[in-house]
């Protein structure tokens, strides 16, 4: 039995929005025995842009039930039958919901006319509900009217039982097909096609733009983890109804997606990516020469094209660091703008400073300590390159640290003996970095000493 249902509703998604209007059709397969149908108080203000849509304004509800008074009477209708509706996980996800608000578990099998319509009878330019009645000449006198729909919907749904040469429908309710789960424009082939490999996964728009890029161990068993589950945010409705299509880049290793994911992210810009857009230190290190020829160092905010020596997620990173600098190599807290007001330098009273900030050590000899100090935090940041598994067996991946710089990726079918940085960035195919690529790379390599190569120029 199949309960054919379709909603009208406030909003997009079922978290933050109410049902306005509900209808139900049963169908035994063969012809329709009982339909339901009313208008919901959905407790809130319906926006003006839906009236004008569906037809419901305020007033047509306001002496309407709640769906919590007729929660019991749908959820009856619906518990025991197999849940159908143009693009069924958007409905399904709002009368789950609202019936889980109200006390009551929906768990139903799903079937969604949007796949089942391309599967069925394909080759029409859309499959909205509206173009593909138009198309098969299916009446719909209701547009935008919860029993309008439902009704065409089920007109459509017999014409597909009833060309259902290939028995696509008994197909998609197996468990083991998961066909039900997936958005409602992703071909089930595009995911069936999907490899296991660690790697990068691309979902594409129906213009094929990128608008989403994740990382995964195994590409097929994480792309399928994106679809399970009924969650009814705003965000997760919109993302899987703008699914099209799949594109993957199989990596050599875990370490290797997450690089390429990061990159990838910085420069595509996805529109459902947020966690990895905007992950950078927010502080530097700079050095300068002040007009008496003394070189500098100063803690300031990282800037896109200012030349920085070392950087600090958190500013006080960044004045530990200098502290330590100036101690270690007799520096001036004056002219490394640690200390900023008139009084005695706080580095003569103990003893580190030599007396630059009051013209009693010359520039000469106090930048040569500067330079050391620079020097010594450019030891701190090595050149190494990462040698670890490829994609296939005969295959090795290679990651290059340039003076603590992410440099670039590759792979190679024999084994890498060569040290000289020049001669290994010919193998490589360079990638823009980020503080995040390179702190996962540091990251890696402190707990894979055996996995490096120590380089030099």
């Amino acid at each position: 039995m199949y309960a054919i249902v379709d909603i009208e509703t406030t909003g997009g998604h079922a978290s933050a929005n109410g049902i306005t209007d509900i209808a139900i059709i049963l169908h035994d397969g063969e012809k329709v025995y009982h339909r339901f149908e009313t208008l919901i108080n959905p407790n809130q203000p319906i926006p003006i842009y839906i009236q004008a849509l569906t037809g419901i304004n305020n007033d047509m509800v306001k002496e309407a039930p709640t769906f919590a008074e007729v929660a019991a009477e749908i959820y009856e209708l619906l518990h025991d039958k197999i849940f159908v509706a143009h693009n069924v996980n958007f409905d399904y996800s709002f009368v789950r919901h609202h019936l889980s608000a109200a006390g009551f578990d929906l768990q139903c099998k799903k079937l969604c006319t949007v796949r089942l319509s391309r599967k069925i009878i394909p080759g029409y330019p859309s499959y909205s509900l509206g173009k593909l009645c138009y198309q098969l000449g299916i009446d719909n006198e209701s547009r935008h009217r919860a029993m309008g729909d439902a009704f065409a919907t089920a007109t459509l749904f017999s014409l597909l039982l009833k060309n259902d040469k290939e028995n696509h429908l008994q197909t998609s309710l197996l468990t083991k097909s998961k066909e039900q789960v997936l958005p409602p424009h992703l071909p089930k082939d595009v995911v069936q096609k999907l490899p296991q490999n660690p790697g990068v996964y691309y979902f594409h728009d129906q213009k094929g733009k990128v608008i989403y890029v994740g990382k995964a161990k195994n590409i097929k068993k994480r792309v399928n983890s994106h679809f399970t589950g009924n969650n009814p945010n705003k965000q997760r409705q919109n993302f899987l109804r703008e699914i099209y299509n799949i594109s993957w880049q199989i990596c050599g290793t875990e370490l290797m997606a997450l690089i390429l994911e990061a990159a990838e992210i910085k420069k595509l810009w996805p529109a459902h990516n947020r966690a990895l857009k905007r992950f950078e230190h927010a502080y530097a290190l700079y050095q300068f020469e002040d007009q008496n020829g003394y070189l500098r160092l100063a803690i300031g905010k990282k800037k896109k094209y200012n030349k920085h020596i070392y950087t600090f997620g958190l500013m006080l990173e960044g004045y530990e660091l200098l502290r330590n600098l100036m101690v270690d190599f007799n520096l001036c807290p004056k002219l490394c703008f640690m200390q900023n007001n008139e009084e005695f330098c706080s580095g003569t009273i103990d003893g580190y400073c030599f007396g630059a900030c009051e013209g009693k050590e010359t520039s000469v000899d106090y930048n040569v300590r500067i330079i050391k100090a620079i020097e010594q935090l450019r030891i701190k940041m090595p050149t190494f390159l990462i040698y670890d598994e490829g994609r296939e067996a005969d295959e090795q991946s290679l990651i290059l640290m340039e003076e603590g710089q992410f440099y670039g990726i590759g792979y190679v079918k024999e084994a890498i003996y060569e040290t000289d940085v020049k001669v290994l960035k010919g193998l490589l195919t360079p990638i823009a970095g980020n503080d995040y690529i390179k702190n996962l790379i540091l990251k890696f390599a402190n707990q894979n000493p055996e996995k490096l190569i120590s380089l030099t120029f």
